[in-house]
């Protein structure tokens, strides 16, 4: 978890690097004698006040795609981070602070998601961008272009990978367990499905996957070096307390799960806000609850499917 959060800096540094480099990418364009006595030039112009409003789960990297280009290309920015992930996004004002910005140039609200609302609504807020879940992107989309504004709204997803029978399950097997439970499984680019296709491929990988799913290291995010854990925490109770009933509502379908944590062990995971995550075996991957549901963390959903 560790590696992972130094990973999202990293990320975000990529893009301020590229925001440093933006004077050769808005320069414009001159062509002379398009016609008779005419010369043609475009000029590009900031757009003035944009908003960014950013999840949870990569509370600094996510305001790092954003706000360095706007600024860079002349914009004043108003951040509205996550209010379950808040700090991240103050000490990123700070460090624009020390390094020299002007007071009023890049603003942090701390909000609630209806007071956020004036944010795609005020006529001084020419573009707002937004990552999310789907249904608020799609909200937020509607609203904000319809006073006028320039939007670009990321939404959830439910990603799915196909394992065919002549797949090389070691590589498949390594390259599931980063998409499952990397970051807890609470990003975008995460892997909650997997269908193999056949039983015999699916009864392989679950084979493979269930002894690496019970061996993953679950704990706090904050351990550094050979003690560093390999899945922390959820975001929150409620976000807890979600995974864990979608799992248990999938076993009642008829999943089976691929290993529980121990009893003596589940009162203190369960206050720190982790989940053990299992590969769950369903019939076909559209006839049960986990199937149909973006858990958000993953649960490592094993479906088998037939060509």
């Amino acid at each position: 978890m560790w590696s992972d959060a130094l990973g999202e800096l990293t990320r975000g540094m990529e893009v301020v690097e590229f925001a440093c480099g933006i004077p050769h990418l808005i320069k414009g364009e001159y062509s002379s004698d398009v016609g008779t006595g005419v010369d043609s030039y475009s000029l590009m112009q900031p757009l003035g006040v944009v908003a960014g409003i950013t999840p949870f789960n990569f509370p600094a990297m996510v305001p790092m795609w954003m706000f360095p280009l706007a600024l860079a290309c002349g914009n004043s920015f108003v951040l509205k981070p996550p209010a379950l992930a808040p700090t991240a996004a103050v000490r990123l004002a700070e460090l624009l602070k020390e390094a020299g910005l002007p007071d009023g140039v890049f603003n942090v609200v701390h909000c609630s998601n209806e007071d956020a609302e004036q944010l795609y609504t005020d006529p001084r807020i020419a573009a707002v961008s937004f990552v999310g879940s789907s249904g608020v992107a799609e909200y937020i989309y509607k609203t904000a272009s319809a006073h006028g504004k320039r939007v670009q709204a990321f939404g959830a997803a439910k990603n799915h990978a196909i394992v065919m029978p002549d797949a090389d399950l070691d590589a498949t097997v390594n390259a599931i367990m980063g998409g499952a439970f990397g970051s807890a499984g609470e990003r975008c680019m995460a892997l909650p499905v997997v269908v193999a296709v056949g039983d015999e491929t699916a009864d392989k990988l679950i084979a493979r996957l269930k002894p690496l799913v019970e061996a993953l290291k679950v704990g706090p995010g904050c351990m550094r070096g050979q003690e560093e854990n390999e899945m922390g925490p959820v975001v929150s109770d409620t976000h807890q307390k979600k995974v864990l009933g979608y799992i248990d509502k999938g076993e009642s379908e008829g999943g089976k799960t691929g290993g529980r944590w121990p009893q003596t062990a589940r009162a203190g995971l369960r206050r720190g806000l982790l989940c053990r995550r299992h590969p769950v075996r369903s019939r076909h991957p559209g006839d049960d609850h986990l199937a149909r549901r973006d858990l958000w963390p993953g649960a490592g959903d094993c479906a088998r499917g037939g060509l």
